[in-house]
């Protein structure tokens, strides 16, 4: 948001009345964030593509963890009874009857705990997207299938010739993978723990100020907008509302990231979660449930994580790969050792590749990490709106930035103000600025509203003020014309005005607006602005990895050169309006740049859609967040740089992912085929099984082991 001598730039009044009050960040607009209830956030429901149907044939993490005991239960004899390609192990022993025995729990297996691989190739082949589900389901389908012919054929019709069963694959193979997902559900949960932590920030039940003043406390789902709740000292906000008595401090760490007391006093918003200090107060209720910041934030982070990204899409493609692969591969298996060895062994073989080449930790390799890295930003102050953006921001060239609130602490103190008109005095024209300004909550305005007060003049009613797009204000006092204009506007208009002061003030970096009554100018004010502690560091680090930074601002180019100078910042566009931001960033990405947005306003929306990768600074408005991929909660510059950090370090991991889930089947599937028959060497598929869950848990490893610097 540029709060300068462009004076309001873009800054649309409307948007900072939020409906979450103006708690620096409550802008969290309700269609950017309110994606589907709050619902307790259950993780295990998240969409793990890339699994195809799995989440909808597993609900929850419950009934994974059931299925996989049961079938436990089922696949254990098994192990025990069945021998392991036709060898028995030294812990396996078999009566009369066992046969019988492991036919049954084999057939009760493979349709229980198989179904959700089972249903998920059904999902995939209707999508005529054949990924993980079908390959999983392809072999252990063929490998019951064929074990129940190997059953009739030795135990029922007692063929001299035994044929050897596949039973104990069968049974290790539905285990692991159920083993495989449910743990993949834990580390899933296990990241998304962040939210719940968030979550226990709201009491499970507020004390409701019922009509005659008695008090009463209701569960936190009965409490509704309108209702008037009271909040004593050290409790926690059970929901957003705006103060009606008394006055308070309030801790708001969890929505700015700085533990410092706020000042609460009647009419000032307060965010469900946050910390009420020593004051009891009364607050009548704007935002509960879902429509509340924190469920807003907690849906969004939830959207980023079903979200999906482009290396999903990649690890689909190479599961697709895979199941044309493997069924060829077994298909010509079974040709060549059936003209080799005989129609059994021509079978076994085809078994083995499809059995083997069921791709799990491929499966695991992108959700893990995703989910990972976006509970780690969100534990950081980073929200991750568009996983996407966690890839394209590690190839980051450009990095562009707004002046106000992102590279300066945008509040304002009014440095300068005077009358040009000796019908006016300098209070006056105070006096009319911050009339004008009064239902405003942009920081300018803020600084303006400030020195009227310490100064003790009395504000006037203003009428029908609207915002002049990239300028600033107008409306009427005392039936007169009033605008409140940058200096872009009077040259535009060949309003006549101080060069030399104008030169004066903006020299000293200041952001100056002028007054016009009735079109004649009027008056003048500055304002000083600045800088973050953080920026100058936030800069030489960005320029050691070679990433440019570019400031946009609307405010004067002698302010924002004077800023540019001190943080080191070469490349400086002043004086912009809306769309000069957007056709900048368009500019620098025709040339094949890859630029990174960070803006906080109305203004800055545009850009933020344009660029690769759109950065809101979290006290911005709901529009800017609205656009933007990811939202820095702190409004801390250097989460820009955490941000370029945990997007290397997850592009990083998927890649390592990648390899280790798909590279395992690519050898694993030509040994199952019996390449290296001729030295002897055929991978079983109980090794290729064990091989397989070694791959799938060191992917869980590797994912769980992703930081953020």
């Amino acid at each position: 948001m540029e709060k300068n001598h462009n004076h309001h730039d873009d800054m649309d009044h409307e948007h900072m009345h939020h409906e979450h009050g103006q708690m620096k960040h409550d802008g969290m607009d309700h269609e950017a964030m309110n994606h589907g209830s709050h619902d307790g956030m259950d993780h295990t429901t998240m969409d793990h593509s890339g699994h195809g149907g799995m989440d909808h044939s597993m609900h929850g993490m419950g009934d994974l963890k059931k299925k996989f005991i049961v079938s436990l239960f089922m696949g254990v004899p098994i192990l025990i009874f069945a021998p392991m390609m036709g060898v028995t192990l030294p812990f396996q022993f078999a009566f009369p009857g066992s046969d019988w025995v492991v036919a049954i729990l084999a057939t009760l297996l493979f349709f229980y705990g198989g179904m959700p691989f089972l249903k998920g190739a059904k999902m995939e082949l209707q999508q005529k997207s054949p990924a993980m589900m079908t390959l999983i389901s392809l072999g252990i389908s063929v490998a019951y299938i064929y074990s129940m012919y190997a059953f009739v054929m030795n135990s029922v019709i007692k063929s001299p010739n035994h044929i050897m069963d596949f039973f104990w694959e069968l049974a290790s193979l539905i285990l692991i993978m159920l083993l495989g997902h449910w743990i993949e559900m834990e580390a899933v949960s296990n990241a998304g723990n962040a939210l719940q932590r968030m979550a226990e920030l709201l009491p499970s039940d507020a004390t409701v100020v019922m009509e005659d003043g008695s008090t009463m406390k209701h569960p936190l789902v009965d409490v509704h907008v309108g209702d008037k709740v009271l909040v004593k000292a050290g409790e926690n906000m059970p929901t957003d509302g705006t103060i009606i008595a008394g006055s308070t401090s309030v801790n708001e760490a969890m929505i700015t990231g700085e533990a410092r007391a706020v000042k609460k006093n009647v009419g000032d918003k307060v965010i469900g979660g946050s910390v009420n200090g020593s004051g009891t107060i009364t607050v009548e209720v704007t935002g509960t449930g879902e429509s509340g910041y924190l469920s807003q934030v907690m849906d969004l982070v939830k959207q980023a994580q079903g979200d999906k990204s482009n290396a999903e899409s990649m690890a689909d493609k190479v599961a697709k790969w895979l199941f044309y692969i493997a069924s060829g591969v077994g298909i010509v298996a079974l040709i060549v050792w059936t003209i080799l060895s005989g129609l059994n062994f021509g079978i076994e073989r085809m078994v083995t590749v499809l059995v083997i080449a069921c791709p799990h930790a491929l499966g695991l390799a992108i959700p893990l990490v995703t989910a990972r890295s976006t509970s780690l930003g969100a534990q950081n102050g980073l929200l991750i709106k568009n996983r996407q953006a966690l890839e394209v921001a590690e190839h980051v060239d450009v990095l562009m930035m707004d002046k106000t609130g992102t590279l300066t602490e945008g509040n304002f103190k009014v440095t300068h103000y005077e009358s040009f008109d000796d019908n006016y005095s300098d209070d006056t024209v105070l006096q009319y600025f911050a009339s004008l300004e009064q239902s405003s909550s942009h920081p300018l305005a803020i600084g303006i509203l400030e020195k009227a007060e310490t100064v003790g003049v009395q504000l006037l009613e203003a009428h029908h003020v609207n915002t002049i797009a990239g300028v600033g204000l107008d409306g009427t006092i005392a039936n007169k014309d009033v605008k409140i204009t940058n200096v872009g506007y009077l040259i535009n208009q060949k309003i006549p005005y101080d060069e030399s002061l104008f030169m004066d003030l903006s020299r000293q970096g200041y952001s100056v607006s002028f007054l016009l009554v009735e079109n004649h100018n009027t008056g003048i004010i500055a304002q000083g602005d600045e800088i973050k502690p953080e920026s100058k560091a936030m800069i030489d680090a960005l320029i050691k990895q070679g990433i440019k930074p570019v400031m946009l601002t609307g405010d004067n180019k002698q302010a924002a050169t004077l800023i540019g100078n001190e943080l080191g910042i070469e490349d400086v566009h002043a004086e912009l309006m809306p769309e000069d931001k957007e056709r900048i960033v368009k500019e620098y990405k025709e040339r094949g740049l890859t630029v990174l947005m960070v803006g906080d306003g109305v203004n800055d929306a545009p850009s933020l859609a344009r660029a690769d990768v759109g950065v809101a600074i979290g006290a911005g408005t709901d529009v800017a967040i609205d656009s933007a991929d990811v939202i820095l909660v702190k409004s801390n510059p250097a989460d820009i740089l955490h941000f370029i950090s945990l997007a290397k370090n997850t592009t990083r991991k998927m890649k390592e992912n990648l390899l280790w889930g798909a590279g395992y089947n690519f050898i694993a599937i030509p040994l199952a085929a019996g390449v290296l028959a001729g030295v002897g060497f055929i991978l079983s598929p109980a090794v290729g099984a064990i091989l397989m869950s070694l791959s799938t848990v060191i992917v869980a490893i590797n994912a769980m082991l992703l930081r953020i610097k």
